[in-house]
């Protein structure tokens, strides 16, 4: 296998192509706080909670927090799920960003 990077100085480190996957701020596992918004109507957090629970089996659904808009037409829920991979979390964000009830991920 041929690398397209020249080799490393030191002879010790591969270099990764930026953007790599490998290039994660985050550690896993880690608590992960997810906050999702959508219009407060009935089921919507308990279609939040379905899809965290999807992608996480041991999500608790006593550390959810609710914060109405100052309109209270809107509601925020942020969820704390174990974040366990990039991909999980990718997954996750897409289930919940193609949700019909919501309308933004943060």
């Amino acid at each position: 296998m041929t690398s397209p990077f020249p080799p490393p100085a030191n002879g010790h480190d591969i270099p990764q192509p930026s953007g790599s996957r490998q290039d994660s701020l985050i550690e896993y596992p880690s608590k992960f706080p997810i906050k999702v918004m959508g219009a407060k109507v009935d089921g919507f957090v308990h279609a939040v909670t379905e899809l965290a629970r999807q992608f996480d089996p041991s999500f608790d659904a006593s550390t959810i927090e609710l914060r109405d808009s100052r309109a209270g037409n809107y509601l925020g829920v942020t969820i704390t799920i174990t974040a366990t991979s990039r991909e999980q979390l990718d997954n996750l964000y897409r289930a919940l960003s193609s949700h019909p009830m919501v309308k933004v991920v943060l």
